[in-house]
């Protein structure tokens, strides 16, 4: 079965479109992003490993490589149950690197918009310790699109986001340049949040999705005395309107075409490097690699700045 997810039509970027992977645990249906999915294998014995999150199997090397197996009906759940013979991996790959889930099993792949997936209210998601980042309608069905980001940063704390790299740039002067941030996950939003703002840049505002922001630039833009937007960060993956779409609309429009779009995502392949460079995104970089990311901050603000007074 490797590779069964990828047959699909190579979306086209900017539509705000993306094809969902569902499957199922305990009859109940979720979804992953494609775009995040490497192959799907058969279940394989799995080798333990002491000294980690209960959720973890342990490993398996499919292919000579090195793979960390991710009992998801366990992590969700929080009960043991017997594995089946039939049930699947889904190997993944973001945050440059590669993860297998456990799932009882795969249903098929729905090409949906971004427009059709909603924030799940904080009743539902659990607020900022929810793994749910939407609900998505695929045809007939419901489907709560899981935040894989948010499930490893818990399991694997050091793969994420590290304030020690913002630390270690030591003491910097502060930057009043007007940020805006579209990333939908709340805890990661809450992580860039408090790394940018260690590094100097206290002037943030933080948007859910893509098309928040979106709204938000057009009603600043009629505000003549509104403060100006100096650089803007999004994601890729966002309910309502995903990061290539927001990004094709700013450099596609003549009052916002000059904002500095980076775009800071789990999913910076080369195919989506690509992508990125068709919408005219400034820069794109992976997470967790925050420090990478104040960099180009430094880097574009200045670059700005130094136009600005040699006009």
């Amino acid at each position: 079965m490797a590779d069964e997810s990828k047959s699909g039509i190579l979306l086209e970027t900017g539509t705000n479109e993306i094809e969902i992977m569902e499957f199922t645990i305990d009859g109940n249906l979720y979804g992953i992003n494609v775009a995040k999915v490497r192959e799907i294998m058969m279940s394989a014995p799995v080798k333990p490993m002491p000294h980690t999150h209960l959720a973890v199997e342990g490993i398996f090397k499919p292919r000579g490589t090195v793979i960390t197996v991710v009992d998801l009906p366990k992590y969700l759940t929080g009960q043991d149950r017997p594995h089946q013979e039939k049930d699947l991996f889904i190997v993944t790959n973001f945050n440059q690197m590669h993860v297998a889930f456990r799932v009882d099993s795969v249903e098929g792949i729905s090409r949906i918009s971004w427009k059709d997936i909603q924030k799940p209210d904080r009743t539902i998601s659990g607020g900022a310790d929810g793994v749910a980042t939407g609900i998505a309608q695929c045809g007939d069905d419901l489907v709560s699109i899981l935040d894989f980001e948010r499930i490893v940063a818990e399991i694997a704390p050091e793969t994420s986001i590290q304030i020690s790299e913002v630390e270690a740039l030591g003491t910097r002067e502060r930057n009043t340049n007007l940020i805006w941030v579209a990333e939908d996950s709340i805890l990661l939003s809450r992580m860039i949040r408090e790394s940018l703002e260690r590094a100097g840049y206290t002037n943030l505002k933080m948007f859910p999705n893509g098309a928040e922001l979106w709204q938000a630039l057009q009603i600043q833009t009629s505000n003549k005395e509104a403060e100006q937007v100096a650089l803007i960060i999004t994601d890729l993956e966002m309910p309502q309107m995903d990061g290539h779409r927001l990004t094709k609309l700013i450099k596609s429009h003549k009052d916002y075409a000059h904002i500095p779009v980076v775009i800071f995502s789990s999913l910076i392949t080369e195919e989506m490097r690509r992508k990125g460079r068709e919408v005219g995104a400034d820069e794109q970089l992976s997470k967790p690699e925050i420090g990478h990311l104040i960099g180009i901050l430094d880097e574009l603000l200045g670059r700005k700045k130094s136009n600005q007074e040699g006009g």
